[in-house]
């Protein structure tokens, strides 16, 4: 019995659609885009290596300390916030600082903290000095009570807390903003003012 070989018959209609070939392109050059893209934005990084500017407070101390019968508190605070910027190649800017403090972990804000806008040095810092001074604010039965139990223990707390906005430039065209929060407790000896052991740094999200 003879064996018959196969045969191959070409039609038209196997032929690759010139569209399908066109969108193979575009896509394999999309590819190549996107890799293009990351290896230079790799490569700002390497060369720019951007950090999150921030503020901390470097210094704080209760200068008065002023609590009647009638249940009113008066303070003053001296404090020094530090605003860094990490970047060894771009400058920075801070806006819209607002940092509220307020007795304890309680709702009585005692003063608000505030600044221009300014800018800070590649890889520099710049200082911002304060005397926040409070009017009497009137304590609720909860917080002369927690006063009481500070000034018995000699150690009386304040939190500092808020927010403020971070600007700076990676290379050419690409430009960070990110939002900045501060969040700390403020503790002091109540017969010398001394602040007691904190840290307070802000964190950028």
């Amino acid at each position: 019995m003879e064996l018959m070989a196969p045969k191959v018959i070409l039609r038209r209609g196997d032929r690759t659609n010139p569209l399908i070939w066109a969108l193979a392109i575009l896509c394999a050059g999309f590819a190549v885009a996107v890799i293009l893209t990351g290896i230079v934005v790799f490569a700002i990084y390497l060369v720019y290596q951007p950090k999150s500017p921030y503020v901390w407070v470097s210094a704080a101390h209760l200068d008065l300390l002023d609590y009647d019968q009638m249940g009113l508190l008066s303070i003053q605070l001296s404090l020094t916030l530090v605003a860094v910027n990490p970047n060894m190649r771009a400058h920075a800017t801070f806006s819209e600082l607002g940092l509220a403090l307020r007795f304890e972990d309680g709702d009585i804000e005692l003063a608000l903290l505030r600044a221009e806008d300014f800018s800070v040095q590649k890889n520099g810092s710049a200082a911002l000095n304060y005397v926040v001074r409070s009017e009497a604010v009137p304590l609720d039965e909860i917080g002369r009570e927690t006063l009481d139990v500070s000034l018995k223990a000699g150690i009386i707390s304040f939190r500092l807390e808020g927010q403020l906005r971070t600007r700076w430039r990676v290379g050419v065209f690409a430009s960070l903003k990110l939002l900045t929060h501060l969040s700390c407790a403020l503790r002091f000896e109540v017969l010398n003012g001394n602040a007691v052991g904190f840290r307070c740094i802000s964190n950028s999200h």
